[in-house]
């Protein structure tokens, strides 16, 4: 029997590590990042109450492809101002199991220049 790698599997494995450690509160709530071929997308969770707080996406009224970094780093600017929009500063920061790398790393930094701190 050949066993098969699944790439997806794997991330939800490392996800799941992380998210064991990190948890959004309602003072410093959790910027998560899911990253499709295609798409971008980020929200801002607050764990304890359960809520999405802000959320930005290359699905909606972006010109750019979000399968790239050009995408992530617009992304990253749109959850920003939403997240300044709610008065939310600090973050922590869940990757997704992703590599820091990329778009997952456009975005992160295009988010803190446009005033999220984590």
């Amino acid at each position: 029997m050949i066993k098969k790698f699944d790439s997806n599997k794997a991330r939800l494995k490392r996800h799941a590590r992380v998210r064991r450690k990190i948890s959004g509160t309602p003072e410093c709530p959790r910027l998560n990042v899911f990253r499709s071929a295609k798409h971008i997308y980020a929200q801002i969770i607050d764990d304890v109450n359960g809520v999405t707080l802000a959320s930005a996406s290359s699905l909606k009224g972006l010109d750019v492809n979000g399968g790239n970094v050009e995408g992530a780093k617009k992304v990253g600017e749109l959850i920003a101002k939403a997240a300044a929009e709610k008065g939310i500063k600090d973050v922590v920061f869940d990757r997704g199991g992703y590599l820091y790398h990329g778009r997952v790393q456009a975005l992160a930094e295009a988010a803190r220049e446009n005033g999220l701190n984590f």
